[in-house]
């Protein structure tokens, strides 16, 4: 015997359509924080993932060449640490004759360095306080919805006069259904924005170690490969 295929009176669409104009704002507000989170998580990975992919090779490539300037050549010219040997050899070298010339270049260069690490810093923290609002705010979003959601139930039952299911369900369906949204779009983000700020912790303490090296090799004007022998 067929079975009668009946569309759900109860599902996503029909809620939204029963919700009218508010649902449809919070089911949007809901969608669109989650594509920008999960959009922010991805870039901050691949962003973490570049900084400690340079780091894992600057042995090599930076380390063992003969001088700061053939050092920095040999780094990708978009790369954070690149930046950070180009923002030290430029403080080194226009301290003299200028204003800065009344601050002891050691000084000069550390602020310089510093400078430019946190530079490095505010380009990876980019986007975590979104994440973090998202995942502090997306449920009462959602509780709004599941708020409205209710209210219509209860409409519906002093309309009627008796709480009958049919009258009910889809209110409160809708309710369920927007409760369910705020959690899943907060979830994520409560979860990418921890792992980020521990990845971030050590992808800049790689960068304040090169920063450090760095900032000897400038002050003791000494060739990158005797510096890096010294430290052997």
């Amino acid at each position: 015997m067929e079975q009668v295929a009946t569309n759900n009176p109860y599902g996503l669409l029909q809620a939204l359509q029963q919700g009218g104009i508010i649902a449809q704002t919070v089911f949007g507000i809901l969608v669109i924080m989650s594509l920008v989170s999960w959009y922010i998580i991805f870039t901050k990975w691949w962003d973490q993932r570049k900084v400690l992919a340079d780091a894992a090779t600057l042995e090599k490539r930076f380390w063992a060449a003969p001088s700061l300037r053939d050092g920095a050549a040999k780094l990708d010219k978009n790369s954070a640490f690149r930046q950070i040997v180009d923002d030290g050899l430029r403080a080194s070298e226009h301290h003299e004759g200028r204003l800065t010339d009344k601050i002891d270049e050691h000084e000069w260069v550390t602020m310089a360095l510093n400078r430019s690490n946190a530079s490095v810093v505010s380009k990876l923290q980019g986007g975590l306080a979104f994440l973090a609002s998202v995942g502090s705010t997306s449920p009462f979003i959602g509780l709004f919805g599941t708020v409205i959601g209710i209210y219509r139930a209860l409409i519906n039952i002093g309309i009627a006069g008796q709480a009958s299911i049919d009258k009910v369900a889809g209110p409160v369906g809708e309710a369920l259904i927007m409760t369910a949204i705020g959690l899943a779009v907060a979830v994520p983000a409560v979860l990418g924005y921890n792992w980020l700020v521990r990845r971030n912790k050590v992808t800049m303490e790689a960068v304040r170690r090169f920063g450090a090296d760095l900032h000897g090799v400038l002050m003791g004007a000494r060739p990158v490969a005797a510096a890096v022998a010294a430290k052997r």
